[in-house]
């Protein structure tokens, strides 16, 4: 073959290796190409039909978020619609961490703002990088959170929440109780009527920026409830009135506490529940147990000279005594106890025994009926069961059986010792005193509807009752214990005690004075109860330290009440013509 037949077969090879590699490279193209097509298209269907959720959720994560929206608690009313507790719209400051800890060098600036050390925010923070929320400072004034929002620190927003509030601070503190900082009851009415009181909160779907910032609202879930509303029976007024008068006793007599009680006798309804002393319910730092505690329904003592007017009320009703039975009450043996007043009065009538207290007398009219009976009655008036208001924590008092008794248990039950009651079971003793003998269901809530025959209970003969009424009266004057609850204007019902205190398990030389009365007498409207305990300035009797409670009180409140006076001095005007048949 010739150089030249070489040279053209080499070149038609070369020329088809050129044809046959530039097929082979496009197809290998796109090849690759289709292939690489084909993978996203898979793994985009993958990614949309096996894993949709997950990355739906992530995204959601970061952009789309379900937040709470707070509801305000609901307002604790007197009878009155007057505040008695409130809910304040505040502010509290969170932080998202993540964004927070790459703003070190604002940290100074910050703490200042929330009025903490550096040392304290950074505390906050300490092994939360991850958290997507932390408080920072709760329940700030909107204007004070405002501030600390003009810093524009990353990672640092505002939450609006309610933060509770009374009006009158420690004046109804132990009635009302408080919230903690989430709102939720603690103690007193806020934490027996919580669930009624607590709103429920609402929650709405937001998008927010990588920075945790609410940029748009997307819709809203469910709507916040509002708590609903609390009408008390408590009159704001006369709860002022009782506290500043009980608050004045206990302090004049450098007393240990005090507690004390209005109820309306015809409606059951407690117009005023106050105790000494008291703290600011609007400063949590403050209140501690004592602070707390709310006396009137959880100390209980045994009420002393208080009780006696129900021994006689069962003395009238068996016929054996009369108001005019005269009886001595020179010291009387009982086995190895003798039984004895201040002052040996001698023979007096059952008025007296009332008017100056008399142990004695009230033992022998007590003595001449069975135990039983005297244990019935003490159980039909409510001693040794709560009332039934609901507040948590009242105690029911002791009232041990008859059976038990012995004699000088029996002679001890009918001047105020052996059993026990908390001030507002006196209170409502004395309001079936008040009633002529009807038993009525004591109530912290306004009452909407009048009682009904089925809501009372008559316990002690209406006669007997307002005879011994009439022997309280005498009480109230210079010849009885308690001239000091008078009150000019009106007649007063009342009887005055004064009880040992146990201590250890023996009676020492320190004292509760009492004073439970009603007025006005002629037809009693307003009850109340008060007690003193340990009072350490001289005088330590119930008609000398507590009975002056009642008076300052009950001077103003049947006036703010408009209970019309029974007890105006005959006015003679000059000129008057007298009527027809009047003498002159």
């Amino acid at each position: 073959m010739s150089r030249n037949s070489v040279g053209t077969v080499l070149n038609a090879l070369r020329q088809a290796g050129r044809r046959i590699g530039a097929t082979t490279r496009r197809g290998l193209v796109f090849t690759l190409l289709f292939t690489a097509a084909g993978g996203m298209l898979a793994r985009a269907a993958y990614l949309q039909v096996v894993h949709k959720d997950f990355l739906q959720d992530q995204g959601d994560d970061r952009y789309l978020r379900t937040v709470e929206v707070s509801a305000h608690r609901g307002m604790i009313l007197d009878r009155n619609g007057e505040p008695l507790a409130v809910s304040s719209p505040v502010d509290s400051i969170w932080a998202y961490p993540p964004e927070l800890l790459k703003q070190r060098e604002r940290w100074p600036a910050l703490a200042t703002a929330l009025d903490i050390t550096p040392a304290e925010l950074e505390q906050k923070l300490a092994g939360r990088e991850t958290r997507q929320f932390v408080y920072l400072r709760r329940h700030l004034a909107p204007s004070a959170a405002q501030q600390i929002l003009q810093l524009k620190i990353a990672g640092v927003h505002a939450q609006r929440e309610y933060r509770r509030y009374y009006p009158d601070a420690e004046v109804a503190s132990h009635l009302l109780g408080f919230t903690d900082i989430d709102d939720a009851g603690q103690e007193g009415l806020e934490k027996t009527f919580d669930a009624q009181l607590r709103g429920i909160p609402g929650s709405k779907r937001v998008i927010q920026d990588r920075l945790g910032r609410i940029v748009e609202d997307v819709e809203s879930l469910r709507i916040p409830q509002p708590g609903q509303a609390l009408t008390l029976s408590i009159d704001r007024r006369l709860q002022y009135l009782a506290y500043r008068a009980l608050k004045t006793a206990v302090l004049e007599n450098k007393a240990s506490a005090g507690a004390a009680v209005i109820v309306d006798a015809r409606s059951g309804e407690i117009l005023a529940m106050v105790n000494q002393p008291a703290g600011n319910p609007n400063n949590r730092s403050e209140l501690h147990g004592d602070l707390l505690r709310n006396r009137t329904i959880t100390d209980v003592y045994e009420p002393g000279s208080t009780i006696k007017p129900f021994p006689v009320v069962l003395g009238l009703e068996s016929g054996k005594w009369t108001p005019s039975t005269l009886v001595n009450t020179a010291p009387m043996q009982i086995g190895r106890y003798t039984v004895r007043d201040t002052h040996n009065y001698g023979t007096i009538d059952i008025t007296h025994v009332i008017s100056k207290s008399s142990n004695v007398g009230v033992t022998k009219i007590a003595l001449s009926m069975p135990a039983e009976r005297l244990w019935q009655l003490y159980r039909n008036l409510g001693i040794g069961a709560v009332t039934g208001i609901g507040l948590i924590g009242e105690q029911a008092g002791v009232l041990r059986p008859f059976s038990k008794w012995a004699e000088i248990g029996h002679a001890n039950h009918a001047f105020g010792y052996g059993f026990s009651l908390t001030i507002l079971q006196l209170a409502q003793a004395y309001s079936v005193l008040a009633a002529d003998g009807v038993r009525r269901p004591l109530t912290l809530l306004k009452r909407e509807q009048p009682l009904g025959p089925d809501d009372e209970r008559r316990v002690m003969a209406a006669s007997a009752v307002r005879q011994v009424r009439a022997m309280m009266e005498e009480v109230v004057t210079k010849e009885g214990t308690g001239l000091k609850a008078s009150v000019p204007g009106y007649r007063v019902a009342g009887k005055t005690g004064t009880s040992r205190k146990i201590v250890a398990g023996h009676y020492t030389n320190r004292y509760f004075a009492l004073f439970a009365g009603m007025a006005p007498a002629s037809a009693p409207r307003l009850v109340m109860a008060i007690i003193i305990d340990e009072p350490k300035g001289g005088a330590y009797y119930g008609g000398t330290v507590a009975a002056p409670v009642f008076s300052q009180t009950m001077g103003s409140a049947l006036r703010i009440l408009n209970i019309t006076p029974d007890d105006m001095p005959t006015m003679k005007i000059a000129g008057a013509v007298p009527a027809i048949g009047a003498k002159p």
